[in-house]
């Protein structure tokens, strides 16, 4: 996850974090610093109650300034530098004027009000070296002012253990002020990166809801599927049911029919048949909302099921003024497929090219045998379909929800199950719509 920081961003972090250090140093001072009047008491009594009053006023200037300058947000090192500074001037000057036995107290004082500040405070460690340079140029002008012992004395009884603990300290901003631009960088790349992961699982969620809302609409539509599927199914049975009973008292005339009367009454029982199988299949639903149909397969001509899909269509054709011609091979061609489900892709097939062909045409259809396998083909030399037209037929399965209620009837699932059926019936089916017309493949495997 990238995640951007701008300057301005990172100053404004780094800001809050210097008032934050300020607010602990400013604070503790403030609360604590009246307690080094104690030492005073013990040790220099004579300048206990002056400096206990230094150290109030002190206080009390801390207080107003610091509450004027966060008021007004204004640089923290304004505070910082002036508390230092006033805290040096009254540790600098009694380290001067206290008797020589006790300045091993008031340098260790003065060393603590150094380490405190230098561990505590947040700026650039020029800022302390700034601080311990005026440390040492006020404990030089105030022992050259009032100190009557010698500088030997001075130094050796505190001193030089206040220098060296002023120099080492002075190291320690440097690396605390690495730390915390390293802590805050990384403070504000995590806030931003959980405000995008918030972000993130807030679309996620509002994602999920309409997920949620679109399945449950869906099982609803499924619901609605199943009862008009049950509906439906039942009231075409007893419509084929019809059908079928008057055939069969049609047929009970025999002797009273032509020879072609009786071959269309074959033709409607088949077709009867071929309905009610159709819709036993779609009368069970489980089998429908089963990943892969479900097929009765057996084994069986395929020419001659062409053939008689052909033949059913032969009419059809001569309506629009269209001629088609027979190619169909006369050797028997065995496959092992189902038989209604393979009639019905050449009769989806055959019909649709005959829907869309114009008229005054002809159409080939044909059938042959290639490298043991069972090819059959429609050649319309006509007019063109276009092949994006018919890339979007026989992918509509895929496409349906994209149809709008008003497009052409062109866009049915007719090809589209063709398709499907013999995809799963493990045919392959190719198409092709350019300048030399329309042209349709199917293939199967034939069986010896």
């Amino acid at each position: 996850m990238l995640v951007q920081i701008t300057k301005e961003e990172f100053a404004r972090e780094i800001a809050k974090k210097a008032w934050f250090q300020t607010n602990n140093i400013i604070w503790t001072i403030i609360l604590l610093y009246w307690l080094f009047s104690i030492p005073d008491f013990i040790y220099a009594p004579d300048i206990f109650l002056q400096f206990f009053i230094v150290r109030i006023i002190i206080i009390l200037i801390l207080y107003i300034l610091y509450q004027w300058l966060h008021s007004k947000n204004y640089n923290h090192r304004i505070i910082l530098h002036t508390a230092f500074f006033l805290m040096s001037v009254t540790s600098a000057l009694l380290c001067t004027i206290v008797n020589p036995g006790n300045l091993n107290i008031y340098f260790l004082l003065y060393a603590a009000v150094v380490l405190f500040f230098n561990m505590q405070v947040f700026w650039e460690p020029v800022n302390s070296i700034i601080q311990a340079l005026l440390s040492l140029l006020m404990l030089a002008l105030f022992f050259n002012l009032f100190s009557e012992s010698t500088i030997d004395v001075f130094i050796s009884n505190g001193g030089e253990y206040f220098f060296i603990i002023l120099v080492i300290s002075c190291l320690i901003p440097n690396a605390r002020h690495k730390v915390i631009l390293r802590e805050v960088h990384q403070q504000i790349v995590i806030e931003k990166s959980n405000e995008q992961l918030k972000a993130q699982n807030r679309d996620i969620s509002e994602k999920n809801h309409i997920i949620d809302m679109q399945y449950e609409r869906l099982r609803k539509l499924d619901e609605q599927k199943n009862s008009f599927i049950n509906i439906a199914g039942h009231d075409l049975k007893n419509l084929v049911g019809s059908i079928i009973m008057s055939n069969n008292m049609i047929k009970e005339e025999e002797d009273r029919l032509s020879a072609d009367q009786k071959e269309f009454t074959g033709y409607i029982g088949q077709s009867a048949e071929k309905i009610q199988y159709m819709l036993s299949k779609l009368m069970d639903v489980r089998e429908i909302e089963s990943p892969e149909l479900q097929f009765n397969m057996e084994v069986f001509d395929i020419n001659q099921e062409v053939m008689h899909v052909y033949r059913g269509l032969v009419e059809t054709a001569q309506m629009k003024n269209i001629h088609l011609v027979d190619n169909i091979l006369k050797l028997p061609l065995n496959v092992k497929l189902d038989r209604v489900f393979t009639g019905q892709i050449f009769q989806n097939l055959l019909s649709n090219i005959i829907k869309f062909s114009q008229t005054n045409n002809s159409i080939n259809v044909v059938t042959s045998l290639q490298r043991q396998r069972f090819v059959f083909e429609i050649i319309d030399e006509g007019t063109a379909i276009g092949q994006d037209e018919l890339d979007m037929m026989f992918n509509k399965l895929k496409t349906l929800n994209d149809a709008s209620a008003h497009v052409e009837s062109r866009l049915g699932l007719g090809l589209s199950i063709a398709k499907l059926m013999t995809q799963e019936m493990g045919g392959e089916l190719t198409y092709r719509s350019d300048e030399h017309g329309n042209y349709f493949r199917v293939e199967f495997n034939v069986i010896n």
